[in-house]
């Protein structure tokens, strides 16, 4: 178990650990996420493939009537992940996640403590988990290349990755950070710098300040800082040619956003949506639209496995490309 593949397997208990080996090495390869819940079966998954444990030690696709998670797990699970120290991550327990070692990030679940104000202070009793795995996957931009580039002004086209939670625009988020950060995106252009801001520390998966996955030779990375925020002191500090973050949606996000294009920065990002007509019909992302911010906008699903493209737009709405490509993640 001491395979980059496992890069997760030491914040498991003894007995998963132990599961995890009965496994194929191919399913292993693909693994997504552990849900774990107190007196629930613990439950793995794959490519939409859920897996359960039995008193056997074996994952299987029934669930189990009698094996459940423990309040132990719980605890052993977290103080791996905070090192004995619950204290020392009290803001991101804040947040409703850690990121670990490796980079993988644990969503957490339990009582909310607020303070005077209303807000979240702290959390305690945590019941639940969801270890997300994460890991890079190069090259998974490589058949879109040529609609992200203008060749007349050599310099890359801003660009929106739409998909509902799970379908990969996380993934090929990062990896085109990775690639114009590279210079591997188009041969007229050299390595450009990148500033990633990573306000939930998925995209580079940094711990201890430190990125955990490749986001590229040539880029910066914010981690946990608020995307609005986070925009504005990168364009001001970092001189970026390109930045990136994940998940826009509110108008502090609208603003900075337009700020950056007006810099003359190209950006990169993401969002939650189906498609085209539903972006439409949010306003933040209708202004956005109008004032042609984005060149570009992907749309993924997961109808043939994560990083499906189901098509490419432009800032007019016209469709470049209507595919269903799966593109392996």
């Amino acid at each position: 178990m001491s395979d980059a593949h496992y890069s997760y397997d030491y914040l498991l208990p003894p007995a998963w650990k132990q599961a995890i080996q009965t496994l194929p090495l191919a399913f292993c390869l693909e693994l997504e996420e552990f849900r774990v819940r107190v007196d629930l079966p613990l439950q793995i998954v794959a490519r939409g493939i859920s897996l359960y444990l039995h008193p056997s030690g074996q994952f299987k696709s029934e669930i189990p009537v009698s094996y459940k998670v423990s309040e132990q797990d719980i605890r052993y699970v977290l103080q791996i992940a905070t090192q004995s120290s619950l204290y020392a991550v009290e803001e991101e327990l804040r947040r409703g996640f850690l990121t670990v070692k490796g980079g993988h990030r644990i969503g957490v679940a339990g009582r909310v403590v607020l303070d005077q104000r209303g807000a979240v202070e702290n959390m305690k009793d945590i019941r639940f988990l969801n270890i997300r795995i994460a890991r890079s996957v190069p090259n998974v931009a490589l058949s879109i290349k040529p609609f992200l580039f203008d060749p007349v002004r050599l310099r890359p086209l801003s660009t929106l990755i739409i998909s509902p939670p799970g379908c990969g625009k996380t993934t090929m988020l990062r990896d085109l950070a990775r690639q114009w950060s590279n210079g591997t995106m188009h041969p007229k252009i050299k390595h450009l710098n990148v500033s990633l801001v990573d306000e939930r520390s998925e995209l580079a998966g940094s711990y201890l300040g430190v990125p955990q996955l490749d986001v590229g030779t040539h880029t910066d990375v914010l981690d946990g800082c608020p995307k609005a925020e986070g925009l504005m002191m990168m364009i001001r500090s970092m001189a970026p040619d390109v930045i990136v973050t994940d998940e826009i949606g509110r108008a502090q996000d609208r603003d900075a956003l337009l700020e950056a294009v007006h810099s003359g920065v190209t950006v990169l990002a993401t969002v939650h949506g189906s498609g085209m007509s539903d972006l439409a019909k949010r306003p933040v992302m209708q202004d956005l639209m109008q004032q042609r911010v984005f060149q570009r906008y992907l749309l993924l699903s997961r109808r043939r496995g994560p990083c499906t493209l189901e098509g490419i737009w432009d800032e007019h709405g016209r469709n470049l490309r209507k595919v269903s490509e799966e593109i392996p993640c």
